[in-house]
């Protein structure tokens, strides 16, 4: 049976949205998971939508809407593997769903930090690491040195999953 299946399509740069649009028009199940920034600019502040993953989106489609998916405007391939397209599995999209959507990735934590201190991993699959900050990336997310076993290995860690040694 031709079953729906999860494919990522590949868009032309700076046209998720637009190719989103069309896929909803043309009534094809489509995914775009987006990320709030704040921007600076010279004048002004202004939060802004970004896609997480930059010329792409997915969507739910059976293998006989691949030609009506490609054909609409901003839309140019599916991501493939020797030349079939690869079908995403359905936990990796709520995977990506559950970090969009997740409120402690993203929200604000008081404590201040300072480059050169050192701190903890208190959740997420780094739990209990220590390593040095680095510095910050942005205001929620950390550049955080950890050694071991001789190497050191720099994560990009969410600034809410860490606390200060003390």
């Amino acid at each position: 049976m031709n079953e729906k299946k999860w494919y990522a399509l590949y868009t032309r740069a700076r046209s998720e949205k637009k190719v989103l649009l069309e896929l909803n028009y043309a009534g094809i199940d489509a995914y775009l998971p987006l990320i709030t920034h704040v921007r600076q600019w010279s004048d002004r502040k202004k939060k802004v939508e970004e896609p997480l993953f930059r010329c792409y989106i997915f969507v739910h489609i059976q293998e006989d809407e691949f030609y009506k998916t490609l054909n609409l405007p901003g839309a140019i391939r599916f991501i493939s593997f020797e030349n079939k397209a690869v079908a995403i599995p359905e936990k990796q999209i709520e995977a990506i769903r559950y970090f969009v959507n997740d409120p402690e990735g993203l929200s604000e934590n008081n404590q201040l930090l300072s480059e050169g201190q050192l701190v903890k991993v208190k959740s997420g699959p780094m739990e209990g690491l220590i390593g040095r900050l680095i510095r910050y990336k942005n205001k929620f997310r950390l550049l955080v040195l950890i050694e071991a076993i001789g190497q050191t290995i720099t994560l990009n860690i969410p600034r809410s999953r860490v606390d200060v040694v003390k």
